[in-house]
């Protein structure tokens, strides 16, 4: 906002007192005439005046910047003249090499055709983004090491032979339980995590817990504790190992049966034993090169079950070996179960290809990635094969948004025209037809998938489609009636 008296607030000033004002307030200020020549010229700091020394009176101001910089000299002559005119950024040379961006805006001074140029300095301010570009950078390597960790973490207790079980001793509930202690605890690894841990074990034995796990809290160690457990009365030792996380004491048990052994075998990992075959005959359809690829390579029969796949899908997978996934479908490590693997299915039978499906890959230790998909058909007509390659989406990556059809700057400028409901409304409706048009590219033009895909029925797509006059609608008039097209 501008002075609201300035002819009173500023009368009387010497040149000399305004000179030393616009010098404080700008890093840099020029003097211009009529024809953009530099009459007179002042710094605010002298690193400044270093760094850009030169003789840049007599000269036009577009002659001291970069050859790119000059269009934005003539831009910002030609809108000295608008109610707010708008600041740009030129690029100078530097005399031993290299630029200096500067923030330059222009303000005529009188009707002789003066005009006043004020410069900003943005080195420092490109610094700033240099350095928390590197922040970020750090944060997601740390991210990274840290999500590693854990994934390791959970593979070291899911792999583990001996039955362990961590208890928040606060609450005295299980945080985690491995696979081995659901086994003999006798019940699904997920429904013993957030219950107490005496639940687990019988009357007498849960009236000593808690005494055994306050001495645990309070020295840090304690004598391995004997319990008989609620599930087939058997008897168990219960060593303890005491950590903190999070400003929490936690204790890391194993429960080591007292009698005779429990069983070690591992549950079976769910895929039949006679795919070895099949699994082979996919493999072979991938080349050596493929295996060894960074992204992760994978081929499907018909019907999405895997036939093979290679080492970085083991990875981004989270799955022990090549084999454990094999026979599986592929949905079950897709994001959206029922809706993704059947809307890349149904478009490559139709057309044979899907390239750069967006979805999540989730991993089976709870980890998550945005991918990408491209997937092609193989083999004969009767006997098809799908092969998917899945790749990795950076965080700073993604599709390039379509422009919106009112730029922030316009919608701004309505600002105080028309009614915030008005403007939340054209906002709501250009996201709306955004979206709607990316799940029809997604698909195909698949309008059962797409509709599946957004949450709609086909009806309240149909409707939308026609209020936004997306697609020829004639020719699906019949499958409206009817209830049929594409699943």
């Amino acid at each position: 906002m501008n002075f609201k008296a300035p002819r009173k607030a500023l009368d009387g000033l010497a040149a000399e007192t305004v000179a030393g004002l616009v010098t404080a307030a700008a890093d840099i200020v020029l003097v211009l005439d009529r024809r953009g020549i530099i009459r007179d010229i002042a710094f605010g700091s002298e690193e400044l005046a270093a760094d850009l020394a030169g003789d840049w009176i007599g000269q036009p101001m577009s002659s001291v910047v970069t050859v790119d910089s000059r269009p934005k000299v003539e831009l910002l002559f030609g809108e000295i003249d608008a109610p707010v005119p708008r600041a740009r950024h030129a690029n100078h040379p530097l005399p031993g090499g290299g630029t200096v961006a500067i923030s330059w805006s222009l303000r005529r001074l009188d009707d002789s055709g003066r005009i006043l140029a004020l410069g900003r300095d943005l080195r420092a301010l490109a610094a700033m983004q240099q350095r928390l570009i590197e922040a970020e950078q750090s944060l997601e390597r740390d991210y990274s090491r840290l999500r590693l960790a854990e994934a390791r973490y959970r593979l070291l207790l899911q792999s583990s032979g001996e039955p362990i079980v961590v208890v928040d001793l606060s609450t005295q509930k299980v945080v985690e339980a491995n696979p081995m202690a659901a086994r003999l605890l006798g019940e699904d690894a997920r429904q013993i995590v957030g219950k107490p841990f005496a639940e687990q074990l019988d009357a007498v034995s849960g009236r000593a817990l808690p005494e055994w796990f306050a001495a645990l809290r309070a020295v840090g160690r304690a004598e391995p504790l004997r319990a008989r457990l609620a599930h087939e009365r058997r008897e168990c030792r219960l060593p303890a190992l005491i950590f903190r996380q999070e400003n929490s004491s936690h204790a890391l048990l194993r429960i080591e049966a007292v009698g005779p052994a429990a069983a070690t075998q591992r549950p079976p990992n769910g895929h039949a034993d006679g795919l070895g075959g099949s699994g082979a005959a996919g493999r072979s359809r991938i080349p050596e090169v493929f295996d060894r690829l960074p992204d992760a390579m994978v081929v499907t029969d018909a019907d999405g079950r895997i036939l093979a796949v290679n080492r970085a899908f083991v990875d981004v997978a989270q799955v022990a070996t090549e084999e454990q996934a094999q026979g599986e479908s592929l949905e079950r490590w897709l994001g959206r179960p029922g809706v993704d693997l059947g809307v890349l299915l149904a478009n490559l039978r139709e057309s044979g290809e899907v390239r750069l499906f967006a979805t999540q890959l989730r991993g089976e230790l709870g980890g998550s990635a945005e991918v990408e998909i491209s997937a092609t058909r193989l083999g004969a007509p009767d006997e098809p094969a799908f092969g998917f390659a899945i790749r990795r989406r950076r965080a700073a990556e993604g599709r390039s948004p379509r422009a919106l059809t009112r730029s922030v700057e316009q919608l701004t400028e309505l600002v105080g025209r028309v009614s915030l409901k008005e403007l939340v409304r054209e906002t709501t409706d250009v996201i709306e037809r955004l979206c709607i048009e990316a799940a029809l590219e997604l698909t195909r033009d698949n309008r059962a998938s797409a509709a599946e895909m957004l949450g709609l029925s086909r009806q309240s797509l149909y409707v939308k489609l026609r209020r936004y006059g997306l697609g020829d609608l004639e020719s699906d008039e019949g499958d409206e009636g009817g209830g049929g097209g594409q699943a």
